[in-house]
């Protein structure tokens, strides 16, 4: 992964791992990641983790941002976080949204998922957040 120069702009992944169908939040995230100047690529909806990091990869991303309200994020989240560590790629940070308990939201950081979003965050939050960690700041 390169760091973004000033000029550049970020350039995010946003996905929905597993089988949740349900998109609306991805797609409020990804536009206001898009209004703050950010390139964001929205690979839709079911993808598998390999799908997610080779995409990812392919794309030449910043950012990752995954987006889950189905339950499986400890199934899903680890395998995207080891997938990037066997293409070398771990440093391209990965933060979550979604239906995440406040537990298994402290195993995902210890594995190292680098931010996690909650129901009512503001976006404004989710853009300052998606910001620092493409530069490396947070």
């Amino acid at each position: 992964m390169k760091k973004p120069s000033r000029s550049a702009p970020i350039r995010v992944l946003i996905a929905k791992p597993g089988l949740d169908g349900h998109d609306r939040g991805a797609k409020v995230v990804a536009r206001a990641l898009r209004d703050a100047g950010m390139e964001v690529i929205y690979a839709g909806l079911r993808q598998t983790p390999e799908e997610i990091v080779r995409s990812a990869i392919e794309e030449d991303v910043d950012l990752i941002g995954l987006s889950i309200l189905s339950g499986a994020h400890m199934a899903l989240f680890p395998r995207v976080l080891e997938l990037l560590r066997r293409e070398k790629s771990a440093k391209i940070p990965v933060f979550a949204g979604g239906i995440i308990p406040d537990e298994d939201a402290r195993r995902l950081k210890k594995l190292g998922v680098r931010a996690i979003f909650g129901p009512g965050t503001s976006l404004e939050t989710i853009v300052t957040t998606a910001r620092q960690l493409a530069r490396g700041a947070a």
